[in-house]
């Protein structure tokens, strides 16, 4: 199964899909509208619309590899599945849904930023349904919703959190550029250029000056004249 980006859905955003899985039922006029979530192995009810006799309550899951389940062969397939009559349908008339009595289905897969799958938005009923083009571009539309919302999350947790490491390592990647070498035994100060100067002088002009410790070419030859160093 594909894995999901750890995207924590806030209480906000649940509030939204409730509204939009129960808008679906209420318009299709069916027992359950759903959006499923990929977690770990699992695939579960993330949110379940508040409708008269829908038999799925939010936290139930199954196995996801070889569950059977309408769902998996969306997210896998990565394509809309219309089963309008599993009963009827050699493909799917011992799917698990066909114990809750769930015969038809239309479900799109859920895509966080990076592609891989967040699970599903998918429709259920009872009896055979065909459902319609305008239901197929209402779902269309709120997956986009619901990929935006999952979209806003990530950048505010994920890269979030990246962008603060980011700061963090650009602001130690500058202090270091910043460092100005000064010499263990005279205590002069390389520039830029490779010139070294007086610490006094250095420090009237570059009083906010950084420093690690290095050797100067004089005091090399003076304190180590084994080294043959070419250091200017």
């Amino acid at each position: 199964m594909q894995s999901t980006a750890a995207v924590t859905i806030d209480k906000d955003t649940r509030k939204n899909w409730q509204e939009i899985v129960d808008i679906l039922a209420s318009i299709i006029n069916i027992p359950a509208a759903l959006i499923m979530q990929l977690h770990k192995d699992d695939i579960e009810v993330f949110i379940s619309s508040d409708s008269t006799n829908n038999p799925y309550h939010p936290g139930d899951k199954e196995h996801f590899e070889n569950s059977g389940l309408y769902c998996e062969t969306a997210i896998k397939t990565n394509n809309k599945l219309l089963v309008p009559d599993a009963l009827s349908d050699e493909d799917w008339k011992d799917n698990p849904d066909i114990k809750l009595n769930m015969i038809s289905y239309l479900g799109f897969p859920i895509h966080l930023p990076d592609k891989q799958a967040f699970g599903t938005l998918c429709v259920l009923d009872n009896k055979p349904n065909s459902y319609s083009l305008d239901i197929e571009k209402l779902m269309q539309n709120f997956i986009k919703i619901i990929e935006s919302h999952i979209e806003m999350l990530y950048v505010n947790q994920v890269l979030g959190d990246e962008n603060k490491k980011l700061t963090d390592y650009l602001t130690e990647i500058q202090t270091f550029r910043d460092l100005n070498s000064i010499c263990s035994y005279c205590k002069s100060i390389k520039d830029k250029n490779g010139d070294w100067h007086p610490v006094e002088h250095w420090l009237i002009n570059h009083p906010k000056a950084r420093f690690s410790h290095g050797v100067c070419p004089d005091c090399i030859e003076r304190h180590h004249p084994e080294i043959k160093s070419k250091s200017k």
